[in-house]
């Protein structure tokens, strides 16, 4: 056995060498090609890269990495330096290629007498797949200034266990088309409002619309898109970013949203420093109802904040109030803003990011009707923690994120706040959030070191000695089982009793569901992630066949009944989960 697997390592190091060696009469072709386009001759893409990656981690991460020879050679720049159909077919079939009389693959099996063993396996997309994300990621390792060793591109070993339940989704209603094509409706926020008379569900479009649902139908109650410069860029997490209702609202009206126009249409009250670029705003504003009962929204508005941001992605995301909050309670009507880092972290000026000066990456708890603000229009609770620091922006509740995207409280622990951050391009992480602490970004994704001035595809191990005070997610996992993490809610609903005391969330592009227990739910440990399936009339399915796209673009919703529901941007859908099988 010994000598088998000494013949097998020897076997995947040589003949790799010559995979990377045996070409070099194909670096002029390659270099003829300066003028074509990488993106053409290598797949990209979330979805290529994340396939790529798997393909990767189960048949090369054992040996290879993209910094540095250990059982295999370093792939670094192995896509720019070899001819892309010769690796496709030595990848297929090493033999026949040293066979047909390949100059340097001769040389170097005549020196070794060793083959490569064939993977005709990979063919079409999936070797598409996993050429191009080794083109991506040996690209990227090129641009590693700080000569980090140690990139990690499998970071969490552990893979999610598959749990035995399936959700029963049902199909509910079809929030109105806003686009020709697809995603239909860029539906991105669900939530209710709890009245006198019963509860109200509202669902918004980042193109603008904010609609209510009245008996299985959906009307629209407030369009933003009408307002001056409003903006909205495809592909892109702007528009209609956000909305919460005062928990008050049926008396006094009160309703918040955020959304975006254009860089420099107004004084920013937190600006961008002088000689940095900014895309866009961010705008929160207040609107008050002339009729809280009504359908359709009638009554007047003010701005209450207006952010600049460096770039168009991980702006501000989510908005909400504490809903478990009573009156008399410390967290009672004060709102919770997770802003983004805005693209500045990789963008040339991480500074930016990494202090208790800037209000990007933070977590911002600020009261809507109180006044102490430096722009008079919002209050800054005293119980903030750097209320009273004059070298810290006093509205921060907790910093260190590089898109707070969902936010979510525990019913049974009203002041469990979950918080899911979208991760780079390695780790997806959810927080639990606690008063002043950082956690992390952009030196931190999930509990890997993270360093903008290296491999920024990649993670690496923390030192040994870690004397910095970031705070660790309590859930996380990388980019073989997803690519960007979509927080949901803990079920609180009777309907539903396997489901009770579960986190459920998920992955936005692949539409993939789990849980986490919220026993396991404790600071400093990371709790273990459990992968959901789901069920359609009796059939079990996956959501990317239900939506017919690869990829699936979902989201979360709770009504106050503690119910959840789910809805993806793709096809404009919302489902309710209606129950919970073991299989």
């Amino acid at each position: 056995m010994i000598l088998n697997k000494t013949l097998f390592i020897n076997t995947l190091i040589i003949i790799v060498f010559i995979f990377l060696t045996g070409c070099k009469d194909n670096v002029k072709e390659i270099k003829n090609q300066k003028g074509s386009n990488e993106k053409d001759k290598y797949a990209s893409g979330e979805m290529v890269w994340a396939s790529g990656m798997e393909i990767f981690n189960d048949k090369c991460a054992s040996c290879h990495n993209f910094e540095m020879a250990e059982i295999g050679p370093n792939l670094s720049g192995i896509t720019s330096e070899v001819d892309k159909e010769w690796l496709k077919a030595f990848i297929n079939n090493p033999q026949s290629v040293i066979e047909s009389g390949d100059e340097r693959a001769v040389a170097k099996f005549e020196t070794y007498k060793l083959y490569m063993p064939a993977f005709p396996e990979l063919k079409g997309e999936e070797l598409e797949n996993l050429l191009g994300f080794i083109h991506h990621f040996s690209e990227a390792e090129k641009k590693n200034k700080s000569n980090r060793p140690g990139g990690l591109v499998n970071p969490v070993k552990e893979k999610i266990e598959t749990s035995n339940l399936n959700l029963v989704l049902e199909e509910w209603l079809t929030i109105p088309a806003s686009a020709d094509e697809t995603p239909l409706a860029r539906i991105n926020k669900f939530a209710s409002l709890n009245t006198s008379t019963g509860e109200r569900l509202f669902i918004s479009d980042l193109r603008g619309k904010l609609y209510e649902i009245v008996n299985d139908t959906v009307h629209e109650y407030l369009d933003i898109s009408t307002e001056p410069d409003f903006f909205h860029s495809p592909g892109w997490a702007n528009g209609l970013g956000s909305y919460a209702f005062h928990p008050e609202f049926e008396s006094n009206g009160l309703l918040y949203t955020t959304h975006t126009v254009p860089a420099n249409q107004a004084p920013a009250d937190f600006p961008i420093p002088e000689g940095v670029r900014s895309t866009l705003q961010w705008i929160l504003t207040e609107w008050k109802a002339d009729n809280p009962n009504a359908k359709e929204f009638s009554g007047s508005k003010r701005e209450v904040l207006r952010i600049d941001m460096f770039a168009r992605a991980h702006g501000v995301q989510e908005l909400t109030f504490n809903p478990f909050a009573k009156k008399g309670d410390a967290d009672y009507g004060l709102f919770y803003l997770g802003i983004g880092d805005g693209s500045l972290a990789l963008g040339g000026h991480p500074e930016l990011c990494d202090n208790y000066n800037n209000i990007w990456c933070s977590i911002i708890r600020i009261d809507p009707l109180g006044r102490n603000s430096k722009n008079g229009k919002y209050g800054i609770p005293k119980d903030n923690p750097f209320v009273n620091d004059p070298e810290k922006v006093a509205e921060i509740w907790a910093r260190g994120f590089r898109n707070p995207h969902r936010f979510a409280w525990n019913k049974n622990k009203p002041n469990q706040m979950l918080v899911s951050n979208i991760g780079q391009h390695s780790v997806e992480e959810v927080n639990l959030i606690k008063k002043g602490e950082d956690y992390g970004w952009p030196n931190r994704e999930g509990t890997f070191l993270y360093d903008v001035n290296a491999n920024t595809e990649l993670v690496y191990p923390l030192p040994e000695e870690d004397s910095t005070n970031y705070t660790n997610p309590v859930i996380q996992y990388d980019h073989d089982e997803g690519n960007a993490v979509c927080g949901g809610y803990v079920y609180y609903g009777d309907k539903i009793p396997l489901l009770k005391g579960k986190y459920i969330f998920g992955d936005i592009p692949r539409g993939t569901f789990f849980y986490s227990n919220t026993a396991d739910i404790i600071d400093g440990k990371i709790a273990p992630a459990y992968r959901i399936g789901i069920e359609i009339d009796g059939e079990i399915t996956k959501m990317t066949d239900v939506v017919n796209n690869q990829r699936v673009e979902i989201r979360f919703g709770q009504d106050n009944s503690g119910e959840i529901y789910v809805f993806a941007k793709s096809n404009g859908k919302v489902y309710k989960v209606i129950g919970c099988n073991k299989i």
